[in-house]
């Protein structure tokens, strides 16, 4: 897949989210986009939840999945280590995002094993992209310092946004920096 398609599809994968999430979001009465979280409308149990959680997390996820492999087949056979590991975890931060549609929440015990799990899967999509897009920048990246920044803006509004922010807006920052970020990555690599 050559940048500019990566780059298409990154962005693509952002529009999808953001059109389900306020298009099936909107089904359910008293959801605040301000204060509660991106997945609540998915949780087991509701009505409509398969298909927003397909449109939500799983579709962009796998496209943006594509992404990283792309970005990841971008690299020189020479390149150093820390680039290669750092594509890699995009890839697993990517697969995490299909995990927290595949894992929803359970509506009816939000401290359960099963909400448990989409916890543990939103965890690792902060995680591995927090480590992989510094690595990855390492890169032939144009602009590093703006890409770097974007990087750190998804673990700065994902962990510490709700203090300044209302808690819905600050994680749904954390996502559109994400899909962001990767757009940026995609339309930057050589």
């Amino acid at each position: 897949m050559n940048r500019a398609a990566a780059a298409r599809l990154s962005a693509a994968a952002l529009l999808v989210f953001a059109c389900a999430l306020f298009a099936l979001a909107a089904r359910w009465p008293g959801y605040s986009h301000l204060w509660h979280p991106v997945a609540l409308p998915g949780a087991a149990g509701l009505p409509g939840a398969r298909l927003f959680n397909a449109m939500v997390f799983v579709l962009p996820g796998l496209c943006v999945a594509r992404v990283a492999w792309s970005l990841r087949s971008s690299l020189d056979a020479a390149a150093a280590w820390p680039p290669r590991i750092g594509a890699a975890l995009l890839l697993v931060s990517a697969l995490a995002l299909v995990a927290q549609g595949l894992l929803p929440l359970d509506a009816g015990n939000l401290d359960g094993g099963a909400s448990r799990l989409h916890a543990s899967a939103w965890t690792i999509w902060l995680i591995a992209f927090t480590v992989g897009a510094p690595l990855f920048a390492g890169a032939p990246l144009g602009e590093r310092a703006a890409t770097l920044a974007l990087a750190w803006l998804v673990p700065l509004c994902a962990l510490f946004g709700a203090a300044i922010l209302p808690e819905g807006i600050a994680q749904r920052l954390a996502f559109v920096a994400w899909f962001a970020w990767f757009w940026r990555a995609a339309a930057r690599v050589r």
